[in-house]
């Protein structure tokens, strides 16, 4: 399994990004994604999870409303749209498949200050 993070970088707040995760190394289009983050000090927090096929999604109550996750099974890629971002979306954000004791990926860093 290889999950591979994009798309992190430095923004203002109000300002957004859109994360890719590539994947690689099993069925994709048979398995849920996820996206956790991790600021310094605190601990893996989920963000959002979508189905298989892309028709079911929940997010963190954190995030509802600003970022929406999304997939292209034919890619192998799962999404993070992440808009009206505030300082507190600083973190860095992780691929995921299988949950906590599932496989992730190396993270991608977000930061949003002014």
């Amino acid at each position: 399994v290889q999950l591979v993070e994009s798309g992190g970088g430095l923004v203002q707040p109000g300002g957004s990004l859109r994360l890719s995760c590539a994947a690689s190394g099993f069925t994709f289009s048979n398995s849920a994604m996820s996206w956790y983050r991790q600021a310094p000090g605190k601990e893996r927090e989920l963000v959002a999870v979508i189905s298989s096929a892309g028709g079911s999604t929940a997010y963190g109550d954190s995030v509802k409303g600003r970022f929406t996750i999304s997939r292209d099974n034919a890619k192998s890629t799962v999404y993070l749209e992440m808009n009206s971002l505030k300082p507190e979306d600083t973190a860095v954000y992780y691929c995921n498949i299988g949950g906590l004791h599932g496989y992730w990926g190396q993270g991608t860093q977000v930061t949003v200050s002014s």
